[in-house]
């Protein structure tokens, strides 16, 4: 019998483990549970003998991969999965898979909730602004910019996008303006939502060379990884600018400075909220199990991250 472990410091609600064994019981699988555990040292005793690993934030190092003597598959709840080590997983002839698209409309739903909150000035009594009319700029037209289009539409506001990975067309096809670089979405838009993942290209792109294009009373959002944000450039911009406001569901490293200095300009979760509704915990935890077993069963690689 193959043995599934879910591994979670946050650990899925608990009608979410309820779906994951009823599918794993059925389809003959053993399912274990490493829950809020509190070092690395039990995550590796925990996979020493599993064939399969279930992970939401949860890093899965070099160290972690070595120790999970017979793993065949890793795979990260959530579309992002800068937690797991993919070189060292390739070493060791594990497959790697994420679950793009569980948590999508829970994401986007945040984003559009922190720039309601934010245009409303927290809600504090004064009077705010509107999103109706306003021009938002997506930057990254993937599962979550997509979904954040769709919203931004039914407020009235005009929507643009920048992602070199999807065609003009299929921008155009769901109603929404293509832009041809980065520069001009920022230029175009007072507000911005990220998503971008983290990666050798990405991190720190995000500098106030960039921020200081857009228009008066620009609120940038980020729903994606407090990597991409070069935190002290923004900073210092928003020390020059008292229009720019950045509201994140991923604090910064640097979070008391822009909270000291920027209070009513700033907004940050405390903690990372993207996935937290009942829905995707379910999604992302039955996509994963799923995908598990339909490896096992007939080779199915269609979410596999690595080569």
């Amino acid at each position: 019998m193959k043995k599934i472990l879910i591994a979670t410091q946050k650990p899925f609600a608990p009608a979410a483990i309820n779906k994951i064994k009823e599918i794993t019981d059925r389809e003959g699988f053993e399912l274990r549970l490493l829950e809020k555990y509190n070092s690395t040292e039990e995550l590796k005793t925990a996979v020493a003998d599993v064939d399969a690993l279930i992970v939401r934030s949860d890093k899965v190092t070099a160290e972690v991969v070595e120790a999970a003597k017979e793993l065949k598959i890793v795979v990260r709840a959530g579309a992002g999965y800068d937690n797991l080590d993919l070189a060292a997983c390739s070493a060791k002839g594990v497959v790697a898979m994420n679950t793009p698209g569980q948590n999508s409309n829970a994401v986007a739903e945040l984003a559009f909730g922190m720039m309601i909150f934010q245009a409303r000035n927290k809600f504090n009594g004064t009077a705010g602004t509107e999103l109706r009319g306003k021009k938002l700029g997506i930057h990254a037209y993937g599962n979550v910019g997509m979904y954040v289009a769709k919203i931004a539409k039914g407020f009235g506001m005009e929507v643009y996008a920048f992602d070199p990975f999807v065609s003009a067309e299929k921008i155009k096809a769901d109603g929404i303006t293509p832009v041809t670089s980065v520069e001009e979405l920022y230029r175009t838009c007072q507000y911005v939502s990220l998503h971008i993942p983290a990666n050798d290209q990405t991190k720190k792109s995000i500098n106030a060379t960039l921020l200081e294009q857009m228009p008066k009373g620009a609120v940038l959002v980020n729903t994606a990884r407090k990597e991409v944000i070069d935190e002290e450039s923004l900073a210092q911009l928003m020390e020059k600018r008292d229009d720019l406001a950045y509201i994140s569901d991923i604090a910064p490293d640097i979070r008391s400075v822009f909270e000291e200095k920027f209070s009513n300009r700033c907004f940050f979760t405390p903690k990372k909220m993207g996935a937290q509704t009942a829905e995707a915990n379910i999604n992302a935890g039955v996509a994963a199990a799923t995908q598990i077993i339909k490896y096992f069963k007939n080779g199915d690689e269609t979410f596999r991250l690595n080569k």
